[in-house]
């Protein structure tokens, strides 16, 4: 009998309605190679949910989000939504998933894959061998911090916001930081961790290939870090690689199917090996692909194995 997962899927805005139909797609070879049945929901999320429910997180959306195994999420916003009010901007939707699924821990793997190492700004001899995990909090700090806001004081205004944690949540966090460490080289270093995990995407040549697990409550997300990269949303020109990643992570953490995640990986480095590129990651010599084509090609690497 197959095992069944059901899978919340939040495309979002920009590219991330080309890109997550791509780690589908991969779900679903793996699956028949596997003997695994996804049940994929879809739900709107970000700025496509505000221009038709008013609010980027509608409850609707959560309610499908709540009842899923997993979320796999693209990216929300765009320049279109810029100018509405903090509280309803696209990106409260990610603070809204993180909080109401109580996804307190988020996985970074930075990897620098050898076949592009000439695709990363920074020297050869400095990056080469890259391979660090960012484990970041998610739902304390001066996100969730209280008071927060800006506020009439001796006769101009104040802003505030708090930052905060409770040894609860800095405990948890470092569990989660140990345990993954086990696993690895045995070695944790504390720093904050929200710059650092965005700056890691220069080691490894585009933040485009960089994936991401949330985890912590019943229903984990999984998700690429970049944006929704409007500038390029609807060319199929974006990296599907990052998601693609992204649900060989949700293979692994959330369904306890290590070897299909290794499969998906190693098809990623086989399209590599051949010399396949997207626009960000192309150089001199590699061969461009499409949005589409990427995912085509890890597939088809897939049914090789």
């Amino acid at each position: 009998m197959k095992r069944s997962f059901t899978i919340a899927v939040l495309s979002g805005d920009g590219i991330g309605k080309e890109i997550v139909p791509e780690g589908v797609k991969v779900l679903e070879a793996i699956g028949r190679l596997h003997g695994l049945a996804f049940n994929f929901k879809e739900a709107i999320v970000g700025g496509g949910a505000i221009d038709l429910h008013g609010r980027p997180l509608p409850d609707e959306t959560l309610a499908v989000a709540k009842a899923a195994d997993v979320v796999l999420l693209g990216a929300v916003g765009g320049p279109k939504w810029d100018g509405l009010d903090s509280s309803i901007r696209p990106e409260k939707a990610l603070l809204g998933l993180r909080e109401q699924l109580g996804l307190y821990a988020n996985l970074r793997p930075a990897r620098l894959f050898p076949q592009l190492i000439d695709a990363s700004t920074l020297k050869r001899e400095v990056i080469e061998g890259t391979d660090l995990l960012v484990v970041r909090e998610l739902t304390g700090g001066i996100y969730f911090g209280e008071p927060r806001g800006i506020k009439p004081y001796r006769n101009e205004e104040r802003g505030i916001n708090t930052e905060v944690y409770t040894t609860k949540e800095i405990a948890r966090i470092a569990k989660v930081a140990f345990e993954a460490a086990r696993k690895r080289r045995r070695k944790v270093c504390s720093v904050f961790g929200d710059i650092l995990s965005d700056e890691a995407a220069m080691l490894t040549g585009s933040i485009g290939m960089l994936p991401s697990a949330s985890l912590g409550g019943r229903t984990a997300m999984y998700e690429p870090i970049h944006g929704s990269a409007p500038d390029i949303a609807g060319q199929n020109k974006a990296n599907p690689l990052a998601t693609i990643l992204s649900v060989a992570m949700m293979l692994n953490y959330s369904f306890d199917q290590e070897k299909a995640a290794d499969e998906i990986e190693h098809a990623v480095l086989g399209v590599l090996d051949q010399g396949y590129r997207t626009a960000d990651i192309a150089s001199p010599g590699t061969k461009l692909v499409g949005t589409k084509e990427m995912g085509e090609l890890v597939i088809k690497q897939l049914m090789k194995a």
